[in-house]
Protein backbone atom coordinates (compact mmCIF):
# COMPACT_ATOMS: atom_id res chain seq x y z
CA UNK A 1 0.00 0.00 0.00
CA UNK A 2 0.94 3.73 -1.03
CA UNK A 3 -0.17 6.42 1.68
CA UNK A 4 0.97 10.25 1.38
CA UNK A 5 2.61 9.60 5.01
CA UNK A 6 4.70 6.57 5.86
CA UNK A 7 3.57 7.16 9.09
CA UNK A 8 1.64 3.67 10.59
CA UNK A 9 -1.22 4.66 13.48
CA UNK A 10 -2.78 1.83 15.47
CA UNK A 11 -5.05 2.04 18.39
CA UNK A 12 -5.65 -0.11 21.25
CA UNK A 13 -4.94 -3.73 19.51
CA UNK A 14 -2.42 -6.11 21.03
CA UNK A 15 -0.33 -8.19 18.33
CA UNK A 16 -0.83 -6.87 15.20
CA UNK A 17 0.30 -3.08 17.13
CA UNK A 18 2.87 -4.81 18.44
CA UNK A 19 4.32 -6.37 15.81
CA UNK A 20 3.53 -3.34 13.50
CA UNK A 21 5.87 -1.41 15.69
CA UNK A 22 8.28 -3.92 15.66
CA UNK A 23 8.52 -3.90 12.01
CA UNK A 24 8.57 -0.21 11.86
CA UNK A 25 11.50 0.44 13.68
CA UNK A 26 13.19 -1.90 12.07
CA UNK A 27 12.59 -0.06 8.69
CA UNK A 28 12.88 3.54 10.26
CA UNK A 29 9.06 4.13 9.46
CA UNK A 30 7.39 5.51 12.03
CA UNK A 31 4.45 4.36 14.18
CA UNK A 32 1.93 6.73 16.16
CA UNK A 33 -0.27 4.46 18.80
CA UNK A 34 -3.55 5.54 20.20
CA UNK A 35 -4.31 4.44 23.19
CA UNK A 36 -6.96 4.97 25.95
CA UNK A 37 -6.70 6.13 29.61
CA UNK A 38 -7.63 2.69 30.37
CA UNK A 39 -4.61 0.61 29.14
CA UNK A 40 -2.31 -0.60 31.34
CA UNK A 41 1.00 1.20 31.59
CA UNK A 42 2.90 -1.69 30.70
CA UNK A 43 1.28 -2.06 27.42
CA UNK A 44 2.53 1.82 26.65
CA UNK A 45 5.73 1.10 28.04
CA UNK A 46 6.12 -2.12 25.64
CA UNK A 47 4.71 -0.22 22.96
CA UNK A 48 7.51 3.11 23.86
CA UNK A 49 10.56 0.50 23.43
CA UNK A 50 9.70 -0.68 20.41
CA UNK A 51 10.11 2.79 19.39
CA UNK A 52 6.16 3.86 18.97
CA UNK A 53 4.92 7.69 19.21
CA UNK A 54 2.15 6.68 22.29
CA UNK A 55 -0.50 9.23 22.63
CA UNK A 56 -2.94 8.19 25.70
CA UNK A 57 -6.27 9.90 25.81
CA UNK A 58 -9.66 9.45 25.77
CA UNK A 59 -12.35 7.06 28.14
CA UNK A 60 -12.76 4.27 25.62
CA UNK A 61 -10.98 2.00 23.20
CA UNK A 62 -13.63 3.93 20.89
CA UNK A 63 -12.31 7.56 22.10
CA UNK A 64 -8.86 6.18 20.94
CA UNK A 65 -9.71 4.55 17.25
CA UNK A 66 -11.58 8.48 16.88
CA UNK A 67 -8.23 9.99 17.59
CA UNK A 68 -6.20 7.69 15.54
CA UNK A 69 -8.33 7.97 12.39
CA UNK A 70 -8.25 12.06 12.88
CA UNK A 71 -4.79 11.91 12.91
CA UNK A 72 -4.91 9.53 9.74
CA UNK A 73 -7.06 12.21 8.73
CA UNK A 74 -4.51 14.76 8.71
CA UNK A 75 -1.50 12.73 7.94
CA UNK A 76 -2.25 10.21 5.94
CA UNK A 77 -1.03 7.13 7.46
CA UNK A 78 -1.91 3.58 7.29
CA UNK A 79 -4.33 2.09 9.76
CA UNK A 80 -2.45 -0.73 12.00
CA UNK A 81 -5.70 -2.30 13.59
CA UNK A 82 -6.23 -4.91 11.21
CA UNK A 83 -9.82 -6.91 13.67
CA UNK A 84 -11.49 -7.24 10.47
CA UNK A 85 -8.67 -7.68 7.72
CA UNK A 86 -9.49 -11.42 6.37
CA UNK A 87 -6.04 -12.40 6.67
CA UNK A 88 -5.33 -11.72 10.22
CA UNK A 89 -8.26 -12.98 11.12
CA UNK A 90 -6.76 -16.34 9.13
CA UNK A 91 -3.97 -16.03 11.45
CA UNK A 92 -5.98 -16.10 14.34
CA UNK A 93 -7.54 -19.73 13.31
CA UNK A 94 -4.32 -21.06 13.52
CA UNK A 95 -4.93 -20.68 17.07
CA UNK A 96 -7.79 -23.39 17.08
CA UNK A 97 -5.39 -26.01 14.72
CA UNK A 98 -3.00 -25.63 17.64
CA UNK A 99 -5.44 -26.80 20.39
CA UNK A 100 -7.09 -29.47 17.91
CA UNK A 101 -3.62 -30.86 17.59
CA UNK A 102 -3.26 -31.19 21.11
CA UNK A 103 -6.47 -32.14 22.04
CA UNK A 104 -7.79 -34.05 19.32
CA UNK A 105 -11.05 -35.22 20.55
CA UNK A 106 -11.68 -31.15 21.45
CA UNK A 107 -15.14 -30.63 21.62
CA UNK A 108 -15.30 -26.94 22.77
CA UNK A 109 -13.54 -23.77 22.52
CA UNK A 110 -14.27 -20.25 24.76
CA UNK A 111 -13.22 -17.21 22.83
CA UNK A 112 -13.27 -13.81 25.08
CA UNK A 113 -15.00 -11.04 22.09
CA UNK A 114 -13.94 -7.84 21.50
CA UNK A 115 -13.65 -6.14 17.77
CA UNK A 116 -13.89 -10.28 16.81
CA UNK A 117 -10.97 -10.58 14.83
CA UNK A 118 -9.63 -13.53 16.56
CA UNK A 119 -13.09 -14.55 17.16
CA UNK A 120 -13.93 -14.86 13.56
CA UNK A 121 -10.56 -16.71 12.53
CA UNK A 122 -10.99 -19.29 15.86
CA UNK A 123 -15.02 -19.85 14.47
CA UNK A 124 -14.59 -20.76 11.27
CA UNK A 125 -11.41 -23.20 11.98
CA UNK A 126 -13.81 -24.71 14.42
CA UNK A 127 -16.96 -25.08 12.37
CA UNK A 128 -15.01 -26.88 9.77
CA UNK A 129 -13.93 -29.22 12.19
CA UNK A 130 -16.98 -29.97 14.20
CA UNK A 131 -15.87 -28.12 17.39
CA UNK A 132 -18.24 -25.86 19.14
CA UNK A 133 -17.60 -22.13 19.73
CA UNK A 134 -18.47 -20.53 23.08
CA UNK A 135 -18.19 -16.99 22.62
CA UNK A 136 -17.81 -14.87 25.92
CA UNK A 137 -18.48 -10.89 26.98
CA UNK A 138 -18.16 -8.75 29.62
CA UNK A 139 -21.69 -7.85 30.69
CA UNK A 140 -20.20 -4.05 30.32
CA UNK A 141 -19.00 -4.81 26.40
CA UNK A 142 -21.44 -6.87 24.92
CA UNK A 143 -21.06 -6.03 20.94
CA UNK A 144 -21.73 -9.67 19.93
CA UNK A 145 -24.45 -9.66 21.55
CA UNK A 146 -26.08 -6.76 20.58
CA UNK A 147 -25.44 -7.22 17.33
CA UNK A 148 -27.21 -10.97 16.95
CA UNK A 149 -30.20 -9.22 18.70
CA UNK A 150 -30.42 -6.49 16.31
CA UNK A 151 -29.32 -9.19 12.90
CA UNK A 152 -26.65 -6.58 12.47
CA UNK A 153 -23.71 -4.92 14.02
CA UNK A 154 -24.51 -1.66 15.77
CA UNK A 155 -22.61 0.39 18.51
CA UNK A 156 -22.96 -0.72 22.19
CA UNK A 157 -21.90 1.28 25.32
CA UNK A 158 -18.78 0.22 26.81
CA UNK A 159 -18.19 0.21 30.86
CA UNK A 160 -16.02 -2.91 31.90
CA UNK A 161 -13.29 -3.92 33.66
CA UNK A 162 -11.96 -5.93 30.13
CA UNK A 163 -12.42 -2.52 28.02
CA UNK A 164 -9.07 -2.16 27.62
CA UNK A 165 -8.54 -5.29 24.76
CA UNK A 166 -12.15 -6.10 24.97
CA UNK A 167 -14.05 -2.77 24.18
CA UNK A 168 -15.18 -2.66 21.18
CA UNK A 169 -17.77 -0.24 19.95
CA UNK A 170 -18.83 -2.45 17.57
CA UNK A 171 -18.06 -6.28 16.11
CA UNK A 172 -17.05 -6.66 12.87
CA UNK A 173 -19.48 -8.08 10.20
CA UNK A 174 -17.30 -11.24 10.12
CA UNK A 175 -17.67 -11.70 13.96
CA UNK A 176 -21.55 -11.60 13.45
CA UNK A 177 -21.30 -13.61 10.34
CA UNK A 178 -19.73 -16.52 12.06
CA UNK A 179 -21.24 -16.22 14.99
CA UNK A 180 -24.77 -17.22 12.85
CA UNK A 181 -23.23 -19.79 10.41
CA UNK A 182 -21.32 -21.76 13.42
CA UNK A 183 -24.44 -21.45 15.64
CA UNK A 184 -21.77 -20.08 18.20
CA UNK A 185 -23.17 -19.47 22.01
CA UNK A 186 -22.75 -16.37 23.55
CA UNK A 187 -22.46 -15.70 27.18
CA UNK A 188 -22.38 -12.63 29.32
CA UNK A 189 -20.01 -12.03 32.04
CA UNK A 190 -19.71 -9.82 35.12
CA UNK A 191 -16.53 -8.03 36.18
CA UNK A 192 -16.22 -9.07 39.44
CA UNK A 193 -16.09 -12.88 38.24
CA UNK A 194 -13.90 -11.88 35.63
CA UNK A 195 -11.14 -10.13 38.33
CA UNK A 196 -11.86 -13.22 40.52
CA UNK A 197 -10.70 -15.42 37.37
CA UNK A 198 -7.30 -13.17 36.39
CA UNK A 199 -6.90 -13.54 40.06
CA UNK A 200 -7.11 -17.46 40.05
CA UNK A 201 -5.22 -17.91 37.13
CA UNK A 202 -2.20 -16.07 38.89
CA UNK A 203 -2.83 -17.55 42.15
CA UNK A 204 -3.00 -20.89 41.42
CA UNK A 205 -1.50 -21.27 37.91
CA UNK A 206 0.92 -18.28 38.01
CA UNK A 207 -0.62 -17.56 34.47
CA UNK A 208 -0.76 -13.31 34.42
CA UNK A 209 -2.90 -12.62 31.83
CA UNK A 210 -5.13 -9.05 31.28
CA UNK A 211 -9.04 -8.69 32.42
CA UNK A 212 -9.76 -9.58 28.88
CA UNK A 213 -8.63 -12.86 28.44
CA UNK A 214 -9.66 -14.43 32.01
CA UNK A 215 -13.60 -13.42 30.58
CA UNK A 216 -13.61 -16.80 28.13
CA UNK A 217 -12.64 -19.06 31.44
CA UNK A 218 -14.77 -16.67 33.88
CA UNK A 219 -18.07 -17.93 31.89
CA UNK A 220 -17.55 -21.12 32.77
CA UNK A 221 -16.35 -20.65 36.67
CA UNK A 222 -20.07 -18.42 36.71
CA UNK A 223 -21.79 -21.15 34.89
CA UNK A 224 -22.90 -18.89 32.12
CA UNK A 225 -21.64 -21.73 30.19
CA UNK A 226 -22.11 -25.37 31.64
CA UNK A 227 -20.27 -27.93 29.84
CA UNK A 228 -21.71 -31.28 29.51
CA UNK A 229 -20.18 -34.08 31.58
CA UNK A 230 -16.81 -35.14 30.18
CA UNK A 231 -17.24 -32.53 28.02
CA UNK A 232 -13.64 -31.40 26.75
CA UNK A 233 -13.31 -27.84 26.46
CA UNK A 234 -10.55 -25.78 25.56
CA UNK A 235 -10.12 -21.67 26.78
CA UNK A 236 -8.16 -19.41 24.38
CA UNK A 237 -5.62 -17.08 27.58
CA UNK A 238 -4.52 -14.70 25.13
CA UNK A 239 -3.29 -10.92 26.34
CA UNK A 240 -0.66 -10.34 28.58
CA UNK A 241 -0.76 -6.55 28.01
CA UNK A 242 -1.09 -6.63 31.84
CA UNK A 243 0.29 -5.02 35.21
CA UNK A 244 1.19 -7.97 37.15
CA UNK A 245 1.92 -5.31 40.30
CA UNK A 246 -1.75 -5.97 41.37
CA UNK A 247 -1.47 -9.56 41.49
CA UNK A 248 1.56 -9.56 43.61
CA UNK A 249 -0.40 -7.15 46.06
CA UNK A 250 -2.80 -8.31 48.69
CA UNK A 251 -6.11 -9.13 48.20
Amino acid sequence: MVAKSPTRVGHSQRAAVAVAATRAAVRRVPITAFLAVTAPAAKAARLRGYGAEVRVGGATQADAQRAARTFMAWTGALDAYTHDDLLTSAGAGTILLELAAAVPDLDTVVVAVGAGGMFSGITAAADSRGVRVVGAEPEGSRALHAALAAGTVLDVEIDSVAADSLGALRVCAAALAWARAADVHAVIVDDPTIIATRRLLWDRHRIAVEHGAATGLAAVRADSYRPRPGERVAFVLCGANTDPADLMATV
